[in-house]
């Protein structure tokens, strides 16, 4: 087996220390020790990545999965992923891979080139950097996202926009999309369910939106965490005012990892969600997780303009007419072709 320590980006010397500077923990890694993402180690005062090339998933996946609605809709995306996250979220769906990061090392080695060479080969018009989270293997994910350029493949993150805002901005011209979790508005809650802090999170929807990366939000709400009408006005508001064509995704939840004593998200309880979305004045909010269609529907005279029973696209007008709705002439904001994503970034 091939093994292959990567020199890591970000980072700076304090003594026999190593200061990561990737994302906002900012861990002072002492020699052969790991940061708290697990994969970016200390070795004779150089910070490595260990992640680097070490696929735990691999997949083509609907775009729609992501979730991903406003950008290239009914395309496929090659799904890729590496162990470890800087996150430790008690409701982890992918905790298998996100957090047993001691496999990382017995992981067969998959080279940038390889991951563009499958996304040709399958079709797919993105690749996506899911599952865990990408910034923890920003290198690897860099490099790909280099290379997909050149072949005119988009680059999306599924990422919890735990980043410091320098790798973000090196990232300029290559990532076109994000799907960024905002997983609550409650600091205690970032803290104690997630391992890490909220106002990172909001600092990164902003910096993305400013760089011009299509960017949408998820939400998972799970009961007696971040459910209540207060709390999920505050998270509407907030997106609504970096921009009200931002869509917002609410996610029903399941009991999964450590927090197997909930109950799933009632029903009536989205719906509500749904209203105070749009109440903040968010032009597009999607229900996910449940059996009804996520439409795209015009703000301005409510045509359907993209339908979507779960992660199938059965019509697409948005496509075909360059974003504006063929009933009233409304631009819906985003990423409807192929051919528009150079002008990202």
């Amino acid at each position: 087996m091939e093994t292959q320590l990567i020199p890591a980006r970000f980072w700076e010397k304090e003594g026999d220390a190593v200061r990561c500077q990737l994302c906002p923990h900012n861990c002072l890694i002492p020699e052969g020790r790991k940061g708290i993402c697990g994969v970016r180690e200390n070795s004779g005062g150089q910070l490595y990545s260990l992640a680097y090339g070490r696929v735990v998933a691999l997949n083509l996946d609907p775009i729609e999965k992501k979730p991903i609605f406003h950008f290239l809709p009914g395309s496929k995306s090659l799904s890729l992923a590496t162990p470890g996250c800087n996150f430790r979220c008690k409701f982890c769906q992918n905790w298998q891979i996100s957090q047993e990061r001691d496999r990382v090392l017995s992981v067969d080695f998959v080279p940038p080139e390889r991951i563009v060479e499958l996304a040709l080969r399958y079709s797919a018009q993105s690749i996506s950097y899911t599952y865990t989270e990408p910034t923890v293997f920003y290198e690897y994910a860099y490099d790909i996202c280099r290379l997909a350029k050149e072949k005119n493949l988009a680059n999306i993150f599924v990422t919890n926009g735990y980043i410091n805002p320098e790798p973000l901005v090196a990232l300029k011209g290559l990532l076109d999309c994000a799907n960024v979790d905002l997983k609550a508005f409650r600091e205690e809650t970032y803290r104690s369910v997630c391992g890490g802090r909220l106002q990172p999170v909001l600092d990164t929807i902003r910096l993305m939106h400013d760089l011009g990366m299509w960017v949408e939000v998820t939400t998972l709400i799970v009961p007696g965490m971040n459910d209540s009408r207060e709390e999920l006005t505050e998270i509407a508001e907030f997106i609504a005012g970096v921009s009200r064509d931002i869509p917002w995704h609410i996610s029903a939840f399941h009991p999964d990892y450590q927090m197997m004593d909930r109950p799933p998200t009632r029903m009536d309880v989205l719906l509500e969600a749904e209203v105070i979305g749009k109440r903040a004045g968010l032009r597009y909010v999607y229900l996910g997780n449940v059996m009804r269609e996520a439409n795209t529907v015009c703000p301005n005279c409510g045509a359907v303009l993209v339908r979507r029973i779960g992660f199938n696209v059965l019509e697409n007008y948005l496509s075909i007419n360059g974003g504006y709705c063929p009933e009233c002439g409304f631009k819906v904001e985003g990423i409807w072709t192929a051919d528009s994503t150079g002008s990202l970034g």
